[in-house]
Formats: C-alpha cells, sequence, structure tokens
C-alpha cells in the first residue's frame, strides 16, 4: 500500500490505531476535535487485507459498545489486527502492506425470510431462539456469497454455529457503508 495515498478519515484512524499497537502496544486516544461524523455511535466492522485480497483480520460489533465512532473504530481495529482467532497478530513488517476497510451498520432490522435479501447490498445476522449466544453476522457485498441461500447458510452453520437446522432463528438485515 503507497503511504502517500489518502484514505478516508475512518480508515485512517483504524490504520493509526493498528499502527500504534503494534509497533508500541499503545492505544491511541479519539482525535481531539472530534469530526462530526465521528461523533456519531453505530456497530463498526474493521477488515484487513493483504495486497492479494486475502482476509488477514476482522473483528467488529453489531451494535455500538463505546461513547463514539471513533472510539468503535479504534477497538475494532486493534481487534481486527490483534484478536482475530482465525490468524496470529499482525506482525510490524506487515503494517505497510494492509489494505484496512471500515463497515458502519445501520441498525439491525429483523426480517421474516430471505426472500428480499440482497447478499451485495444487506448484511444479514442470524441468531438462535433457543440460545441468544448463538449468533452470527456475514458482511454484505463479500466474494462467493452471491445469493440469499448461500448468504444464509453461511451464516447459520459457520458464524453462528447452528448446526440442527431445525433450531429456530431470528433474522436481522443491515447494511454498511465502507469506507477504503
Amino acid at each position: 500500500m503507497s503511504t502517500s495515498h489518502k484514505h478516508h478519515p475512518f480508515v485512517e484512524l483504524a490504520r493509526a490505531a493498528i499502527e500504534a499497537y503494534v509497533r508500541e502496544h499503545k492505544h491511541i486516544k479519539p482525535p481531539r476535535d472530534l469530526p462530526k461524523e465521528m461523533q456519531t455511535r453505530a456497530g463498526v466492522f474493521v477488515s484487513l487485507h493483504l495486497p492479494d485480497g486475502e482476509l488477514r483480520g476482522c473483528i467488529g460489533t453489531i451494535e455500538p459498545t463505546r461513547d463514539n465512532l471513533a472510539e468503535e473504530i479504534i477497538a475494532n481495529a486493534i481487534s481486527a489486527a490483534t484478536r482475530d482467532p482465525r490468524f496470529m497478530p499482525v506482525t510490524p513488517a506487515e503494517l505497510d502492506d494492509l489494505d484496512i476497510s471500515v463497515d458502519v451498520l445501520t441498525e439491525p432490522m429483523p426480517i421474516d425470510s430471505i426472500d428480499d435479501q440482497d447478499p451485495k447490498k444487506h448484511g444479514l445476522i442470524v441468531q438462535s431462539l433457543k440460545n441468544p449466544w448463538k449468533r452470527g453476522l456475514l458482511l454484505p457485498d463479500l466474494e462467493g456469497i452471491d445469493t440469499a441461500e448461500k448468504q444464509y447458510h453461511y451464516t447459520r452453520l459457520y458464524k453462528a454455529n447452528i448446526t440442527d437446522p431445525n433450531e429456530p432463528v431470528q433474522l436481522y438485515r443491515f447494511e454498511v457503508k465502507r469506507y477504503h
């Protein structure tokens, strides 16, 4: 990644948080004069990719857990780089090559079926009605997830770990604004 290329402020904040934590184990603070767009609250996912497009980390929150978007981005960026259980923590040598995106989620809305689900436009949450801790989320517009059925199957089985096809679930959909 070229450091001379200007990215959206959300992505710049995520990168600064990751670099400070990976290089110095420091948590940065949000900008002092917080821009208006960072003063809101929302769920946020931070995704890290290698130059070839391969996923390197992705962690997020479905609903806001922090006081503002800046704090949510910082916390999730650090987690994506260091706490995604699928990957080893990002090393300082990898920092310059990371492609970072920040997805800001709309509030999830319950849906009755996947009939009107567009996996390019809508993310999906599948939550067990028997065990609410079994909940999985899949962001929209992911490579290889081109039908609502694939999105539902992948989210239910691999994200929520709901293996019993008869277990009742509640579905939610949401949209994201993706920043690069």
